[in-house]
């Protein structure tokens, strides 16, 4: 998720929860939780706003930053704390925002064309990129080795990636060509789940939920198992396109339920173990016109259990999980307002800022995602000057004091302008990833 675009309530999740009831949300860490040393990974392009949303178990993460003037941004690789401006695909924009990092170093998302979209769709990009996005295309890309690469689409206009495994598959959604009357205006297309891979031009289209007429794919793991949500056309961005939270397994999709809500129902993230995390409405939804979504976790065989919020908050997703099975996100006050970053484990959401080393560099305001290792990739903003209009920049958050890392708490961890290896952030990870590959 991205803050730069709160007002726009993300679109896709999915949720996974344990067989036995979770404790709901607390605010104080247990005595064994470990604190994190965050890394300020600046917005390097220029501009003003940075997230990451991605983290590999290399400790590499992805992302986007806002270009001089915060009119456009284009998707960012930090290969420990250095930044790589990705590029486009020739428009103005382009992002990661989706965990779209696999331990390959392949990164995928979404990007500009320069290609005017003839129908004149916003499409689901225009609730994610700057204003510069409108009249173009925007389709889904994978970057390896320095280079940017358009996946194709299922005959229409528009894609959109999300997530890619270490098999070389990338998990997504794309247009077809049938003009959709459940479309609201000026979305056109009809969109399905799609798989992409793993060989180049290869798109397989996943079924929607009997009786839906689109889909979309927000998450895979390496036993190709993909999540993903299914309902009407609307405007291709959440609400009642995600009717139904789905599994697809061999292609099939299975119902995984919801939190008591009709819209809003997305899985965001599974892990090899075939646990699902996401957001999904509450009762009272009213159609999805009131989005009042929790976050979720989902455990076959089910059901979806809810993982409340932050105390006195209103609203929280999950966005990503790992193999331990901590999971990360945001928790929001009522009207989406002052979000939070939070990691759920032991059965109990504990504010991400709580855990922080003293004099953190930043107040995290979102965790996008976890790793193996427990590194966890974000984005928030200077203490003290935090508001809905602040900047906001990407973060990397590395455990602390529980025998698998060694960090200093003396060194200074605010990284100017995205470069983070005068603090030792590139050992660190290094450091890190042998010892958990060691575990």
């Amino acid at each position: 998720m991205k803050l730069t675009n709160l007002n726009w309530l993300i679109a896709i999740v999915v949720l996974v929860g344990p067989a036995a009831p979770l404790g709901r949300a607390q605010n104080q860490p247990a005595r064994h939780e470990a604190q994190y040393r965050v890394f300020n990974l600046g917005a390097p392009l220029g501009g003003t706003f940075s997230a990451a949303n991605a983290v590999n178990d290399l400790g590499w993460a992805a992302g986007y930053s806002n270009l001089t003037g915060d009119n456009t941004q284009h998707a960012v690789l930090w290969i420990y704390g250095f930044p790589v401006d990705m590029g486009t695909l020739g428009g103005p924009n382009s992002a990661v925002e989706w965990p779209g990092l696999n331990n390959e170093g392949e990164a995928v998302g979404i990007s500009d064309t320069p290609t005017t979209d003839p129908l004149g769709e916003t499409w689901s990009c225009g609730a994610f990129l700057p204003p510069s996005h409108s009249g173009h295309t925007c389709v889904g890309f994978r970057w390896q080795a320095g280079r940017m690469h358009a996946l194709p689409t299922l005959g229409g206009n528009n894609g959109f990636a999300t997530y890619a495994n270490d098999l070389g598959q990338i998990a997504g959604w794309a247009e077809s060509t049938v003009h959709d009357p459940t479309c609201v205006s000026p979305q056109v297309l009809q969109f399905e789940a799609v798989i992409w891979g793993p060989r180049d031009g290869q798109i397989q289209q996943l079924p929607p939920y009997p009786g839906d007429p689109d889909g979309a794919a927000t998450g895979i793991n390496d036993r190709g198992e993909a999540i993903g949500i299914s309902g009407i056309c609307q405007n291709a961005v959440g609400n009642q396109s995600a009717t139904h939270a789905l599994l697809w397994q061999n292609g099939t999709p299975t119902n995984l339920g919801n939190l008591g809500g009709t819209a809003w129902n997305t899985p965001m993230a599974i892990n090899n173990q075939g646990q699902v995390v996401g957001f999904s409405d509450l009762t009272g939804d009213q159609g999805g016109a009131n989005p009042n979504f929790h976050a979720f976790l989902w455990v076959r065989p089910g059901p979806m259990h809810d993982l409340g919020a932050l105390s006195g908050d209103a609203i929280s997703e999950a966005l990503g999980i790992n193999a331990a099975g901590q999971i990360v996100g945001v928790s929001y006050a009522a009207g989406f307002s002052n979000p939070r970053a939070f990691l759920y484990q032991n059965g109990r959401m504990t504010d991400l800022n709580s855990l922080a080393l003293p004099n953190s560099p930043l107040y995290l305001q979102v965790a996008g995602y976890i790793n193996d290792a427990g590194v966890i990739a974000g984005q928030g903003c200077v203490p003290g000057a935090c508001s809905p209009t602040s900047p906001s920049v990407a973060f990397i958050a590395v455990p602390t004091g529980d025998g698998g890392y060694q960090v200093s708490a003396s060194a200074s961890s605010d990284v100017p302008g995205g470069n983070a290896r005068a603090t030792g952030l590139e050992q660190l990870l290094q450091r890190s990833v042998a010892s958990a590959a060691h575990r």
